[in-house]
Protein backbone atom coordinates (compact mmCIF):
# COMPACT_ATOMS: atom_id res chain seq x y z
CA UNK A 1 0.00 0.00 0.00
CA UNK A 2 3.06 2.15 0.76
CA UNK A 3 4.15 1.95 -2.72
CA UNK A 4 1.48 3.75 -4.18
CA UNK A 5 2.05 6.50 -2.09
CA UNK A 6 4.52 8.86 -4.06
CA UNK A 7 4.35 12.08 -2.57
CA UNK A 8 6.46 12.78 0.20
CA UNK A 9 4.42 12.37 3.71
CA UNK A 10 5.81 15.51 4.70
CA UNK A 11 4.27 17.36 1.26
CA UNK A 12 0.83 15.60 1.52
CA UNK A 13 0.76 16.79 5.67
CA UNK A 14 1.03 20.35 4.43
CA UNK A 15 -1.86 20.24 1.92
CA UNK A 16 -3.92 18.04 4.26
CA UNK A 17 -3.70 20.65 7.07
CA UNK A 18 -4.14 23.49 4.42
CA UNK A 19 -6.93 21.53 3.09
CA UNK A 20 -5.53 21.52 -0.49
CA UNK A 21 -7.77 19.46 -2.49
CA UNK A 22 -5.92 20.17 -5.84
CA UNK A 23 -2.86 18.69 -4.10
CA UNK A 24 -4.71 15.42 -3.32
CA UNK A 25 -7.91 12.75 -4.33
CA UNK A 26 -9.63 11.56 -2.19
CA UNK A 27 -8.44 8.19 -2.83
CA UNK A 28 -4.91 9.46 -1.83
CA UNK A 29 -6.92 10.89 1.38
CA UNK A 30 -8.98 7.62 2.48
CA UNK A 31 -5.43 5.79 1.87
CA UNK A 32 -3.92 7.58 4.30
CA UNK A 33 -6.72 7.03 6.31
CA UNK A 34 -5.81 3.81 6.13
CA UNK A 35 -2.25 3.93 7.49
CA UNK A 36 -3.74 6.12 10.72
CA UNK A 37 -2.22 4.30 14.21
CA UNK A 38 -4.56 3.09 16.43
CA UNK A 39 -4.56 3.61 20.18
CA UNK A 40 -2.54 0.83 21.03
CA UNK A 41 -0.34 1.30 18.04
CA UNK A 42 -0.02 5.32 19.44
CA UNK A 43 1.01 4.04 22.75
CA UNK A 44 3.59 1.36 21.32
CA UNK A 45 5.01 3.98 19.06
CA UNK A 46 5.06 7.13 21.80
CA UNK A 47 7.16 4.55 24.03
CA UNK A 48 9.90 3.90 21.57
CA UNK A 49 13.33 5.25 22.65
CA UNK A 50 15.43 4.26 19.78
CA UNK A 51 16.39 5.14 16.40
CA UNK A 52 13.54 6.43 14.15
CA UNK A 53 15.77 4.69 10.84
CA UNK A 54 15.58 1.32 12.67
CA UNK A 55 11.87 1.41 12.38
CA UNK A 56 9.75 0.14 9.47
CA UNK A 57 8.46 2.28 7.00
CA UNK A 58 4.97 1.67 8.26
CA UNK A 59 6.16 2.46 11.86
CA UNK A 60 7.95 5.44 10.72
CA UNK A 61 4.92 6.66 8.95
CA UNK A 62 2.50 6.23 11.70
CA UNK A 63 4.78 8.19 13.30
CA UNK A 64 4.98 11.45 11.41
CA UNK A 65 1.20 11.32 11.15
CA UNK A 66 0.97 11.28 14.84
CA UNK A 67 2.87 14.75 14.72
CA UNK A 68 -0.73 15.79 13.87
CA UNK A 69 -3.05 16.31 16.76
CA UNK A 70 -6.70 14.04 15.41
CA UNK A 71 -4.82 13.07 12.35
CA UNK A 72 -7.79 11.01 11.40
CA UNK A 73 -10.36 13.65 12.31
CA UNK A 74 -8.88 15.99 9.69
CA UNK A 75 -8.53 13.77 7.01
CA UNK A 76 -11.56 12.29 7.29
CA UNK A 77 -13.20 16.23 7.21
CA UNK A 78 -10.57 16.55 3.99
CA UNK A 79 -11.91 13.42 2.24
CA UNK A 80 -15.38 14.95 2.59
CA UNK A 81 -14.02 18.39 1.91
CA UNK A 82 -13.04 17.07 -1.33
CA UNK A 83 -16.58 15.28 -2.32
CA UNK A 84 -18.75 17.86 -1.07
CA UNK A 85 -19.65 19.67 -4.07
CA UNK A 86 -20.22 16.34 -6.26
CA UNK A 87 -22.60 15.18 -3.17
CA UNK A 88 -24.22 17.98 -3.22
CA UNK A 89 -24.50 18.48 -7.05
CA UNK A 90 -25.80 15.03 -7.49
CA UNK A 91 -28.10 14.69 -4.88
CA UNK A 92 -29.74 18.25 -6.11
CA UNK A 93 -29.91 16.76 -9.30
CA UNK A 94 -32.03 13.94 -8.37
CA UNK A 95 -34.14 15.90 -5.96
CA UNK A 96 -35.00 17.67 -8.91
CA UNK A 97 -35.44 15.10 -11.18
CA UNK A 98 -38.31 13.69 -8.55
CA UNK A 99 -39.33 16.69 -8.33
CA UNK A 100 -40.29 17.25 -11.81
CA UNK A 101 -41.61 13.75 -12.19
CA UNK A 102 -43.82 14.21 -9.25
CA UNK A 103 -45.26 17.52 -10.94
CA UNK A 104 -45.56 15.81 -14.20
CA UNK A 105 -47.52 12.91 -13.09
CA UNK A 106 -50.17 15.85 -11.44
CA UNK A 107 -50.20 17.85 -13.97
CA UNK A 108 -51.01 15.51 -17.13
CA UNK A 109 -54.63 15.93 -17.85
CA UNK A 110 -53.77 12.79 -20.05
CA UNK A 111 -52.59 10.56 -17.89
CA UNK A 112 -55.52 11.50 -15.52
CA UNK A 113 -58.13 10.81 -18.82
CA UNK A 114 -56.20 7.22 -19.21
CA UNK A 115 -56.62 6.75 -15.62
CA UNK A 116 -60.25 7.36 -15.82
CA UNK A 117 -60.69 5.09 -19.02
CA UNK A 118 -59.24 2.00 -16.74
CA UNK A 119 -61.21 2.95 -14.00
CA UNK A 120 -64.52 2.78 -16.32
CA UNK A 121 -62.65 -0.48 -18.04
CA UNK A 122 -62.53 -1.91 -14.36
CA UNK A 123 -66.10 -1.28 -13.34
CA UNK A 124 -67.40 -2.66 -16.82
CA UNK A 125 -65.72 -5.93 -16.35
CA UNK A 126 -67.25 -5.95 -12.73
CA UNK A 127 -70.76 -5.04 -13.61
CA UNK A 128 -73.35 -7.35 -11.79
CA UNK A 129 -70.78 -7.28 -8.63
CA UNK A 130 -70.16 -5.09 -5.33
CA UNK A 131 -66.96 -3.82 -7.37
CA UNK A 132 -69.09 -2.63 -10.53
CA UNK A 133 -69.81 0.63 -9.01
CA UNK A 134 -66.16 1.71 -7.86
CA UNK A 135 -65.21 5.49 -7.48
CA UNK A 136 -61.57 4.42 -7.91
CA UNK A 137 -58.65 2.33 -7.72
CA UNK A 138 -55.22 1.16 -5.61
CA UNK A 139 -52.54 2.14 -7.93
CA UNK A 140 -51.21 -1.87 -7.14
CA UNK A 141 -54.52 -2.81 -8.96
CA UNK A 142 -52.69 -1.34 -12.39
CA UNK A 143 -50.17 -4.56 -11.94
CA UNK A 144 -53.57 -6.92 -13.03
CA UNK A 145 -53.85 -5.31 -15.89
CA UNK A 146 -51.20 -6.99 -17.61
CA UNK A 147 -52.48 -10.50 -15.19
CA UNK A 148 -56.18 -10.43 -16.10
CA UNK A 149 -57.10 -12.02 -19.30
CA UNK A 150 -59.92 -12.90 -21.72
CA UNK A 151 -61.77 -16.24 -22.24
CA UNK A 152 -59.66 -17.29 -25.38
CA UNK A 153 -56.36 -16.09 -22.72
CA UNK A 154 -54.60 -14.44 -25.90
CA UNK A 155 -55.18 -10.76 -25.23
CA UNK A 156 -55.11 -9.33 -21.73
CA UNK A 157 -56.57 -6.40 -20.18
CA UNK A 158 -53.99 -4.05 -21.05
CA UNK A 159 -54.19 -5.21 -24.73
CA UNK A 160 -57.72 -4.02 -24.27
CA UNK A 161 -57.37 -0.79 -23.14
CA UNK A 162 -54.61 -0.06 -25.64
CA UNK A 163 -57.11 -1.02 -28.31
CA UNK A 164 -59.72 1.32 -26.86
CA UNK A 165 -57.12 4.21 -26.57
CA UNK A 166 -55.93 3.52 -30.28
CA UNK A 167 -59.96 3.45 -31.74
CA UNK A 168 -61.93 5.84 -29.35
CA UNK A 169 -59.33 8.62 -27.28
CA UNK A 170 -55.96 8.46 -29.95
CA UNK A 171 -54.81 11.94 -28.59
CA UNK A 172 -54.15 10.52 -25.22
CA UNK A 173 -51.97 8.09 -27.05
CA UNK A 174 -48.73 10.49 -26.49
CA UNK A 175 -49.46 11.10 -23.01
CA UNK A 176 -45.39 9.95 -22.57
CA UNK A 177 -44.69 13.41 -23.57
CA UNK A 178 -46.25 14.99 -20.11
CA UNK A 179 -43.69 13.02 -18.63
CA UNK A 180 -39.89 13.32 -19.50
CA UNK A 181 -38.78 12.85 -15.67
CA UNK A 182 -40.34 9.86 -15.30
CA UNK A 183 -37.88 7.70 -17.12
CA UNK A 184 -34.72 9.06 -15.27
CA UNK A 185 -36.91 9.09 -11.97
CA UNK A 186 -37.53 5.29 -12.09
CA UNK A 187 -33.51 5.06 -11.62
CA UNK A 188 -33.62 6.94 -8.30
CA UNK A 189 -34.22 5.33 -4.96
CA UNK A 190 -36.15 7.40 -2.54
CA UNK A 191 -34.62 5.61 0.29
CA UNK A 192 -30.78 6.51 -1.31
CA UNK A 193 -32.07 9.75 -1.26
CA UNK A 194 -32.56 10.13 2.43
CA UNK A 195 -29.36 8.36 3.08
CA UNK A 196 -27.31 10.91 0.94
CA UNK A 197 -29.29 13.62 2.95
CA UNK A 198 -28.35 12.45 6.03
CA UNK A 199 -24.66 11.73 5.17
CA UNK A 200 -24.08 15.15 4.24
CA UNK A 201 -25.20 16.51 7.00
CA UNK A 202 -23.46 14.21 9.46
CA UNK A 203 -20.20 15.13 7.52
CA UNK A 204 -21.11 19.30 8.31
CA UNK A 205 -21.11 17.87 12.07
CA UNK A 206 -17.92 16.81 12.08
CA UNK A 207 -16.49 19.36 10.27
CA UNK A 208 -18.23 21.51 12.95
CA UNK A 209 -16.45 19.48 15.79
CA UNK A 210 -13.54 19.30 14.22
CA UNK A 211 -13.07 23.13 14.20
CA UNK A 212 -13.69 23.20 17.46
CA UNK A 213 -11.22 20.74 18.71
CA UNK A 214 -8.30 22.03 16.73
CA UNK A 215 -9.02 25.61 18.50
CA UNK A 216 -6.36 24.04 20.89
CA UNK A 217 -4.07 22.55 18.48
CA UNK A 218 -1.46 25.79 18.03
CA UNK A 219 0.41 27.11 15.90
CA UNK A 220 -0.06 23.25 13.94
CA UNK A 221 -3.38 23.46 12.58
CA UNK A 222 -3.52 27.10 12.43
CA UNK A 223 -3.74 27.65 8.57
CA UNK A 224 -6.33 24.64 8.85
CA UNK A 225 -8.57 25.84 10.91
CA UNK A 226 -8.33 29.12 8.37
CA UNK A 227 -9.26 26.82 5.30
CA UNK A 228 -12.20 25.28 7.17
CA UNK A 229 -13.60 28.04 8.38
CA UNK A 230 -13.94 29.64 4.77
CA UNK A 231 -15.23 25.72 4.09
CA UNK A 232 -17.49 25.71 6.92
CA UNK A 233 -19.32 29.01 5.91
CA UNK A 234 -19.64 27.78 1.85
CA UNK A 235 -20.96 24.68 2.97
CA UNK A 236 -23.66 25.55 5.12
CA UNK A 237 -25.13 27.84 2.77
CA UNK A 238 -25.63 24.99 0.50
CA UNK A 239 -26.15 22.00 2.98
CA UNK A 240 -29.29 24.58 4.20
CA UNK A 241 -30.17 25.16 0.37
CA UNK A 242 -30.22 21.36 -0.04
CA UNK A 243 -31.99 20.70 3.07
CA UNK A 244 -34.82 22.90 1.80
CA UNK A 245 -35.35 21.47 -1.35
CA UNK A 246 -35.34 17.83 0.35
CA UNK A 247 -38.27 18.91 2.47
CA UNK A 248 -39.93 20.38 -0.55
CA UNK A 249 -39.67 17.13 -2.70
CA UNK A 250 -40.63 14.75 0.33
CA UNK A 251 -43.91 17.27 0.83
CA UNK A 252 -44.28 16.92 -3.29
CA UNK A 253 -44.47 13.14 -3.15
CA UNK A 254 -46.27 13.14 -0.31
CA UNK A 255 -49.08 15.51 -2.34
CA UNK A 256 -48.49 13.15 -5.14
CA UNK A 257 -49.74 9.99 -3.16
CA UNK A 258 -52.98 11.95 -2.28
CA UNK A 259 -53.07 12.73 -5.25
CA UNK A 260 -53.29 9.00 -6.16
CA UNK A 261 -56.07 8.66 -2.83
CA UNK A 262 -52.74 6.79 -1.05
CA UNK A 263 -51.52 6.88 2.61
CA UNK A 264 -48.59 9.03 2.71
CA UNK A 265 -47.79 7.38 5.57
CA UNK A 266 -47.85 3.59 3.61
CA UNK A 267 -44.96 4.60 1.64
CA UNK A 268 -42.77 7.48 3.49
CA UNK A 269 -40.63 9.05 1.39
CA UNK A 270 -37.98 8.52 3.22
CA UNK A 271 -38.02 4.39 2.59
CA UNK A 272 -39.82 4.54 -0.86
CA UNK A 273 -38.86 3.54 -4.28
CA UNK A 274 -39.79 6.22 -7.09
Amino acid sequence: MLSKVKIPLHDMLSSVLALEDSALDVDQVENLIKFCPTKEEMETLKGYKGEKEKLGRCEQFMLELMQVPRIESKLRVFSFKIQFEAQVSELGRSLNIVNSAADQIKGSSKLKRIMQTILSLGNALNQGTARGSAVGFRLDSLLKLTETRARNNKMTLMHYLCKVLFDKLPELLDFSKDLSSLEPCTKIQLKFLAEEMQAISKGLEKVVQELSMSENDGVVSENFRKALKEFLCYAEGEVRSLAQLYSGVGRNVDSLILYFGEDPARCPFEQGNV
